[in-house]
């Protein structure tokens, strides 16, 4: 999303509230930061319709089994590119997929139950894919600050 909508203070204490609990109602949000319901309600629209905030679900890798994180740098081949985006984004393992700051270069986080999962991943599975070479990979022991809690910063609402 590009910068064109303008969000204030108020929209940054709904944000707020709305990470707390998206299950909030508008009423309560409103009640909270003693505001209208109907400008806490045509807010929360606003935001979700411009892009600027999604709400969704976010599931915890770790309650499923899914225990072990890596991150892995790929160089695809320009011609096998679109064909090979498209298998990734198919595999359950990958829960991120990006363009890399190379023109040849994707990066993907991939979650594993365990070592010979990812393992098989790495030597086998992505190998197979036309046009992928496996760049390098770090594992990821623990994720200190996911998506799912980033805000920008509180100037941004000064609009």
């Amino acid at each position: 999303m590009t910068k064109s909508a303008q969000f204030d203070l108020l929209d940054y204490q709904i944000i707020l509230e709305l990470r707390k609990d998206a299950r909030k109602s508008a009423s309560e949000i409103a009640r909270a930061l003693k505001a209208n319901e109907r400008t806490v309600r045509n807010r929360i629209d606003r935001l979700v319709e411009s892009g600027a905030v999604r709400l969704t679900s976010i599931l915890d890798p770790h309650a499923f089994g899914y225990v072990n994180t890596v991150d892995i740098f790929l160089e695809v081949d320009s011609d096998q590119e679109q064909s090979a985006i498209e298998q990734l984004l198919k595999m359950h393992e990958v829960s991120y997929l990006a363009y890399g700051l190379g023109t040849q270069d994707i990066s993907i986080e991939a979650r594993f139950k365990d070592n010979a999962e990812m393992r098989q991943f790495l030597g086998k599975v992505l190998p197979s894919i036309p046009g992928v070479r496996v760049k390098g990979y770090a594992l990821v022991p623990r994720i200190l600050r996911n998506i799912d809690e980033w805000l920008p910063k509180p100037e941004d609402f000064e609009g």
